[in-house]
């Protein structure tokens, strides 16, 4: 799809994380809704699609303050969408220097430009804040961190809740979608791909969650931003759900056997870090403040068999 917005004197928002899965999500629905003009920022060179015209790109290291600073002197963003981070919950185990660099200090970085130029914060957290013992969880209920990873990130909340400009805090679990060149996998992917090859699956029916479709997560953060809504916000799907069930959704939306997929338990990975077994967020609040309205996981599996399409029509 051509994307071609002509620069104007619109709001700037500036978005953090802008290779990733959620920032291509973010900059695509600027640049289609055309109410904002998009700062794309990343560590490395611009991974964005080539086609894609009407938004700045800069090289952004977040853990670099003076690059930060550099950045928002030059566009001064009415709007930052912070979505970098480091997730790989178990690198962050093992590599906790690293995890608290990207995680703390860069966002301790960000904070500073963003108050620089008095900027809406828009700051994208976790449901692993919590232990998953009594999820699904609502903005109110008390974090309890079961790894580093969500520790890095309820820290993240605490330094975000002293800004003193216009703050808001995103929380989402289990997102998944498609990046642009394909370059992500997600369950999804990896479910279809495997029953394809005939591969026994095994899928583990003991952790809940309520998946988020990266477009919706999207959608949510500029409602954010649209309505200047403050405080703590969960963005997510509705359905509570086990990677089994999506495993299984999967399979039937395919029309594959779903005899390849096995039901496991958390125990049988080994995995490093710990991992809450019942998290999943309550979105009532961003439904009735924001009017989010998320899509159904089988809708999803729709839009990602349609970008799956695409993509093998493109190559």
């Amino acid at each position: 799809m051509d994307i071609h917005i002509l620069k104007s004197e619109r709001p700037k928002v500036l978005i953090t994380g802008a290779n990733g899965l959620l920032g291509q999500k973010i900059v695509k629905k600027i640049l289609i809704d055309g109410k904002y003009d998009a700062i794309a920022t990343g560590r490395g060179a611009c991974r964005l699609p080539g086609e894609w015209e009407g938004y700045d790109f800069e090289q952004m290291d977040i853990t670099n303050e003076k690059e930060v600073m550099d950045v928002f002197r030059v566009y001064a963003p009415q709007v930052v969408i912070h979505a970098a981070s480091m997730t790989d919950v178990d690198r962050c185990e093992v590599n906790r220097h690293s995890c608290f660099e990207q995680n703390v200090t860069g966002t301790q970085n960000i904070l500073k430009g963003s108050k620089a130029c008095k900027s809406h914060l828009i700051f994208i957290s976790t449901d692993f804040i919590f232990d998953g013992k009594n999820g699904p969880y609502d903005e109110e209920d008390l974090p309890n961190p079961l790894n580093y990873y969500g520790k890095t990130k309820l820290d993240t909340e605490n330094l975000v809740r002293e800004y003193p400009f216009d703050w808001s805090i995103i929380r989402t679990n289990l997102v998944y979608g498609t990046a642009h060149d394909m370059s992500r996998s997600n369950i999804i992917l990896w479910v279809k791909k495997g029953l394809e090859q005939q591969k026994e699956l095994e899928l583990v029916d003991d952790q809940f969650r309520t998946p988020t479709l990266a477009e919706d997560l999207a959608e949510g953060c500029l409602l954010v931003a649209d309505k200047v809504a403050t405080g703590v916000f969960n963005i997510s799907g509705e359905e509570l759900l086990t990677p089994y069930d999506m495993a299984m959704m999967t399979a039937k939306f395919f029309g594959l056997d779903s005899k390849g997929i096995k039901k496991t338990d958390s125990r049988h990975f080994g995995q490093v870090a710990a991992r809450p077994l019942r998290t999943g967020l309550i979105i009532t609040k961003a439904k009735e403040t924001l009017g989010f309205q998320p899509k159904s996981f089988e809708e999803g599996i729709g839009i990602l068999a349609k970008q799956i399409k695409l993509a093998d029509y493109k190559a």
